[in-house]
């Protein structure tokens, strides 16, 4: 599918008319350069996309609210599965990016699970529908939009792969399978908790990152061994008992 391109060039201006699909006549949209309009539509896509799957998307919707017409949405992007495709090619490499650069920046002594979790709500403040676009479990196997966002998923999913299997490795931990499982728990707590974020609209990405600092920090001292009398943990209480029996 050929996506027109943007250009410099303003749409025409309110009241005039251009050549449409088929030779039809659409109306103009009072000068708003082509570029500016793409980013518009395409801002209103990924909300839509986002509340409601690719099946249940209205295009009419997203024209109404971007306040063109819904034969300039096809003008624009040749069709829905179009319009969806260029909305995962453009949430999918700002996601990526922003995952790749908060791993690659974290100190060793830092919290990666934090530092990428602060990175995806920063680069999902205005857009947080847009995360499940790219995880829409509404889209037809094999479709065109189905691809362009297994695409990009499977770039986000190598990094979460890359990223629990180290922290597994720190542990002496190297189950190919235990690894392959706590990447589907990342994943799926970063979709909980986008979820959850899109229900407390009043919430900031800063909020939300102080808030899972908090989280984790609750986390790690739950699951840290806990000692019997401050002279040890449970498991080697245990292996001192069985050795001198």
């Amino acid at each position: 599918m050929t996506i027109a391109r943007a250009s410099t060039a303003p749409d025409p201006a309110d009241g005039g008319t251009r050549a449409g699909l088929g030779g039809n006549r659409i109306a103009g949209t009072k000068g708003v350069p082509r570029a500016r309009r793409e980013q518009q539509i395409l801002a209103a896509a990924l909300e839509e996309f986002g509340r409601r799957g690719h099946s249940a998307a209205s295009m009419a919707e997203i024209a109404r609210h971007v306040g063109v017409t819904k034969p300039m949405l096809y003008t624009y992007f040749g069709s829905k599965d179009g319009l969806y495709a260029a909305c995962v090619d453009h949430i999918g490499p700002r996601l990526l990016t922003a995952i790749d650069q908060a791993m690659a920046t974290c100190p060793p002594e830092g919290e990666p699970a934090h530092a990428v979790l602060a990175a995806l709500f920063q680069a999902l403040e205005d857009q947080r529908h847009a995360w499940f676009v790219l995880y829409d479990r509404t889209l037809r196997a094999g479709s065109e939009p189905w691809h362009a966002a297994r695409r990009h998923r499977e770039a986000i999913d190598e990094l979460a792969a890359s990223g629990t299997a180290a922290l597994l490795l720190e542990q002496g931990n190297h189950d190919t399978l235990d690894a392959d499982a706590l990447k589907h728990v990342w994943t799926g707590t970063v979709s909980a908790l986008i979820g959850w974020w899109i229900s407390h609209p009043e919430l900031s990405a800063q909020d939300m990152t102080d808030r899972c600092a908090r989280l984790l920090t609750v986390i790690r001292m739950t699951t840290r061994p806990t000692p019997l009398d401050g002279h040890g943990s449970v498991d080697s209480k245990v292996g001192d008992q069985a050795a001198t029996t």
